[in-house]
């Protein structure tokens, strides 16, 4: 089934498969942070997010919510549909943090009411600026009678996602999506969605347990993305 390596990124390699509407991803045992500029390699991270992402796709599935994936394959790899990628990355916060600290001089943790959705240009090289609806417009990066439905799929992976980990005694305090168009048409979510792409706190420690254990050395990587996986599946 898996064919032709189509693309290799910080996290992932995207095959070609026998089926031209259909992709494997590979996760890797890469970790990378600050536009790639601290790396390191982690044995067991790919497992982990693959795991965890595939659980949180087959949610969001089962909830009504379009996204790429269709099965996993293995311990790394999940087959998907191949989709036309937006050069966005669609921010949903529910809790002040990172950038947005940075940006604000909010004080981490702070409540966002109602959840805040912000769109940066997916670019290592620009360092992922954010942009506003017009630059989207102008730049072409998606079309614009999209993005209305591109808030709102955001907005309900949110309470989607938020609620289930409120039941695992988790916080979700922000989490980045990749959207594009599958073959059916349909807007969906695709890429992944891991502690490598969101926020994750203990409700009760404030510990946290997604890469800004590797960010800022608050700990070890794995502990972090295995607790997740735990708690998602008791």
């Amino acid at each position: 089934m898996k064919r032709r390596k189509l693309y290799e990124g910080k996290a992932k390699v995207v095959y070609e498969t026998d089926e031209p509407d259909k992709l494997v991803l590979e996760f890797k045992d890469e970790a990378s942070a600050f536009d790639g500029l601290k790396k390191a390699r982690v044995e067991g991270k790919g497992a982990l997010n693959n795991a965890i992402s595939s659980a949180l796709f087959e949610l969001l599935e089962s909830r009504g919510i379009k996204t790429h994936f269709i099965k996993k394959l293995s311990e790394r790899e999940m087959l998907v549909y191949r989709a036309e990628r937006f050069p966005l990355e669609v921010v949903v916060r529910n809790y002040a943090a990172g950038s947005f600290v940075k940006r604000y001089g909010v004080k981490e943790g702070t409540p966002l009411e109602p959840p805040l959705v912000e769109f940066f240009l997916k670019s290592d090289e620009l360092h992922d600026p954010m942009v506003c609806e017009e630059h989207v417009r102008a730049l072409k990066l998606a079309p614009p009678e999209l993005l209305p439905e591109m808030k709102k799929l955001a907005l309900k992976v949110n309470e989607v996602l938020r609620e289930l980990f409120k039941k695992k005694g988790i916080r979700l305090v922000d989490f980045k999506l990749e959207m594009g168009i599958l073959p059916d048409g349909n807007l969906a979510v695709v890429d992944e969605l891991s502690p490598d792409s969101m926020r994750l706190w203990d409700e009760r420690t404030g510990e946290k347990l997604d890469k800004d254990r590797f960010r800022f050395g608050l700990g070890d990587l794995l502990e972090g993305y295995k607790e997740v996986l735990s708690r998602l599946k008791n």
